[in-house]
């Protein structure tokens, strides 16, 4: 099928089709329908020793050793490369590969003892350049970390956060039936994602990725400078309990290294593994709704938007009949000639076809404007893993977000349309992602991601080519969200319409004066009244800061 990725700069529909090989994906077991649950461990030790084999060496035979490649190394350009925006590109000393917790415990003690600063990388998608920082001397590669497994004694489901999304879908979907609430591109890793809090198609049926966090393997450095292993979980009687809440939307580079994430959702009960993660949806039907520039008025875009942020006003409790129904609206600058809405639902659904037939109906409804609409059926598995992103080329970019808790007001949406239609060669998008539903059912601070009373997620980005043209996209992208957000100092303030931004959206203007004249703080903006509490964890969990990037939880003064 043709298909618009979540990243639609590109402007054009890019043919996409197969299915995703998985490697190192093991069944561990599963425990029968008479075993009991297991108490949770009492103690960081009896936690530690409850790591099941594969996290201590593998469990289909000889681990792989250490690997550590320098600038000698023909591996090594492959190694720093592997960073998603290409403005950036590193040049550490040493990269280490690795392939078990063990591992990673003696890279990053080898690393303190060359006294070289360290950074972690799993699938690479970082939108800022945190791993490719100059300062930054040891990166330690997680990508070979990929195996998924069913963790009996945990009833939880166990990912190495160097699989990729796909890989954990595929996985747990034919192995188990299941599924978590995670992103839309199938190469994005595990890693980085569920620390932000991740969400994606399932979020408002399912709530964030960060919701279904059951438990962390974490490696990190205490106060004498050596590192070590914890696993904490979310049993109210883990002393380790609250390094688990940090890691449920507290971002990444802040604490330690998780080696191992375990997924259970909230209140499951029994030890069937099929009934301990959501189902999977049966199928995905599909509509991609396309209106082109040359057609579209001031009016009529206006229109359109007010349409988008009225139906997620009337729509977005827990409750809605449209909790299944996730859609992005790709707005699109001029030069990529239109503006795109992907929105699907669940196609086991009763009256699927009819819930999706009329929100695209009120999205247009009063436009004048008759848009193209392109509409499919797929088995789940299969669209999903389809939706893989390709840069072509495209792989200098800055990107901006934002959580909407009212609709656009007036002048924001003459904003978005002077940036948006305005005749330019800069192709720049502002995404706008349906939240809301099951996210919103979640206290803010039951979880470090405490954006929990927003309708829309945004996604404000600029991509390009060439390196001549990065002070021209620079502007833009940061000129629209200065203007579109211009009342609350140019970011969006938590407040009444607006909850501040993703922080699996970083950006480092918020942390400039220039670009944030609010006098809100980046944190506040990322983690609203969550921030003092994740300051205490980074405090006892790494003392030394050996954990650190431009917008790194700061240790408490």
């Amino acid at each position: 099928m043709n298909e618009f990725t979540r990243r639609g700069f590109l402007g054009t529909a890019a043919a996409v089709g197969g299915a995703t090989v998985v490697g190192g994906a093991t069944v561990v077991g599963t425990a029968g329908p008479s075993a009991a649950a297991p108490a949770a461990p009492a103690t960081a030790e009896a936690a530690e020793a409850a790591v099941p084999a594969a996290a201590k060496g593998g469990a289909c035979g000889a681990p792989t050793g250490l690997v550590q490649v320098d600038r000698t190394d023909r591996r090594y350009r492959d190694l720093v490369s592997r960073g998603f925006n290409g403005r950036f590109r590193g040049n550490p000393d040493t990269v280490y590969v690795v392939h078990t917790a063990d591992q990673v415990v003696d890279a990053v003690n080898q690393a303190l003892d060359a006294g070289r600063r360290i950074a972690v990388r799993s699938g690479g998608h970082c939108f800022e350049g945190f791993v490719d920082d100059p300062a930054v001397r040891a990166v330690i590669d997680m990508s070979e970390m990929r195996q998924i497994s069913y963790d009996p004694a945990k009833r939880a489901f166990a990912v190495e956060p160097g699989a990729t999304l796909g890989e954990t879908y595929r996985s747990l979907y034919l192995n188990w039936g299941v599924t978590i609430p995670a992103g839309v591109c199938p190469q994005v890793g595990v890693g980085g994602h569920v620390l932000g809090g991740g969400y994606g198609p399932l979020s408002r049926r399912d709530g964030v990725v960060a919701d279904h966090l059951y438990a962390v393997e974490v490696v990190v450095v205490d106060a004498s400078g050596r590192a070590r292993k914890v696993v904490a979980t979310s049993a109210a009687n883990d002393p380790n309990r609250e390094l688990w809440w940090a890691h449920t939307g507290g971002g990444g580079g802040n604490f330690g290294i998780v080696t191992r994430y375990w997924f259970r959702t909230p209140g499951a009960t029994g030890t069937d593994p099929s009934a301990l993660l959501p189902k999977a949806p049966e199928s995905t039907l599909r509509h991609l709704v396309t209106w082109d520039w040359s057609a579209l008025t001031e009016k009529a875009f206006t229109r359109i938007i007010d349409n988008h942020g009225a139906w997620h006003q009337r729509n977005s409790v827990a409750d809605t009949p449209y909790a299944s129904l996730h859609s992005v609206f790709y707005l699109n600058s001029r030069a990529a000639g239109q503006i795109l809405l992907d929105v699907q639902i669940d196609g086991g659904l009763a009256g699927a076809e009819g819930l999706l037939t009329d929100f695209v109906a009120a999205i247009n409804e009063g436009t004048g404007v008759e848009p193209a609409v392109q509409r499919s059926t797929e088995p789940w598995l299969r669209a999903t893993l389809a939706n893989k992103f390709d840069t072509g080329g495209f792989d200098r970019t800055k990107s901006k977000g934002a959580y909407l808790r009212k609709p656009w007001t007036a002048a924001q949406v003459a904003t978005l349309y002077r940036y948006l239609g305005a005749d330019s060669q800069v192709w720049g998008e502002v995404s706008l992602y349906s939240y809301g539903a099951k996210v919103n059912s979640v206290p803010e601070t039951a979880t470090a991601t405490a954006q929990r009373d927003s309708i829309i997620k945004v996604w404000m980005s600029a991509t390009w080519m060439d390196p001549a043209q990065d002070d021209a996209n620079l502007v833009w992208i940061r000129e629209i969200y200065r203007d579109v957000f211009a009342t609350t100092g140019g970011v969006p303030v938590p407040g009444d319409r607006t909850e501040g931004t993703f922080i699996n959206y970083p950006d480092i203007d918020l942390t400039d004066p220039r670009w944030n004249t609010s006098g809100v703080p980046w944190h506040t903006l990322y983690y609203k009244g969550n921030y003092a509490r994740l300051q205490k964890v980074k405090a006892r969990w790494d003392p030394k800061n050996v954990f650190r990037h431009a917008l790194s939880v700061r240790l408490p003064d």
